[in-house]
């Protein structure tokens, strides 16, 4: 910046070098002395760091730094990391998440609707590429299967949005079977169900067994469904999955359910919806 302060102050005011150079407090012997690229200042640090790194690629800037001191390069540290960090050789951090701890849950079917709820999330594209997910819940008294909702992001805040729509048409449950998911462990989800009373029962880490009901579910609605067509939009697949859905909680034998379909084994009582309109219900 001061080269380029003198130049203007000789070439359009008509200053002198010597003038020039005291105004802008730059010396004359560096003006004098042509600048050097920073690849060419730079260039023994870049050599050293070469010729370390070509030896140990997995050494991180501390133990590359100390490496050469003790080979006896005495480089700043300072400019060292400058010139490590221009030749992003600074590997990036690979943090390992930690899994919470979780008590074995009991997967025992209970004899009644409305105990526990399983919900779990699967993904896949449709034809143009577009990735998808879908959030699916399941009452394990009859393995009904109370709503899927489609949607190419389904963060915490929608979950709680279909959580309550479900509560409203069936009930609430007592519990909610799920896995170890970022949706569902949010403080945001955690807080609604402890506000609702509902019990959260996380499986272990990497033990799907432990949600079985829901995952055997997947895998139908997988091959019956999401494999079985060639999907252009979200709408195409909501209309299918909902024509689908009817079929599977009313026609559709379940076998560990005597062959029977989930309304069959175990109706579910209609839910009197209350509506409040000017004060009175």
């Amino acid at each position: 910046m001061k080269r380029q302060a003198v130049e203007i102050l000789v070439k359009e005011h008509g200053l002198s070098i010597v003038r020039a150079c005291s105004v802008v407090r730059l010396s004359r012997t560096a003006w004098y002395r042509a600048p050097r690229s920073s690849m060419e200042r730079d260039r023994g640090v870049i050599e050293v760091l070469n010729e370390i790194v070509a030896r140990k690629p997995r050494w991180g800037f501390w133990k590359l730094h100390d490496r050469l001191r003790i080979e006896g390069h005495r480089i700043n540290h300072k400019r060292l990391h400058r010139v490590y960090c221009a030749m992003k050789l600074n590997l990036p951090r690979r943090t390992k998440r930690r899994p919470p701890h979780r008590l074995r849950q009991p997967l025992a079917a209970p004899g009644g609707l409305n105990q526990i709820w399983a919900v779990d999330f699967m993904a896949d594209t449709l034809y143009d590429g577009r990735l998808f997910r879908t959030f699916n819940v399941i009452d394990e008294g009859n393995r009904e299967v109370l709503g899927i909702e489609v949607a190419t992001s389904i963060p915490s805040l929608r979950v709680i949005r279909v959580m309550e729509q479900l509560i409203e048409l069936h009930g609430k449950p007592q519990a909610l079977r799920l896995d170890n998911g970022s949706e569902l462990t949010w403080i945001a989800f955690t807080e609604w169900c402890q506000s609702q009373a509902i019990e959260l029962r996380f499986i272990q880490p990497g033990k799907p067994d432990q949600n079985a009901f829901i995952e055997r579910f997947n895998k139908t609605y997988r091959e019956e469904v999401l494999s079985a067509y060639v999907f252009e939009s979200l709408a195409q697949i909501r209309e299918i999955t909902e024509s689908w859905l009817v079929e599977y909680n009313q026609e559709r034998p379940h076998e560990s359910l005597g062959r029977l379909p989930p309304l069959t084994y175990l109706p579910r009582p209609p839910q009197v919806l209350q509506r409040t309109a000017g004060g009175e219900s």
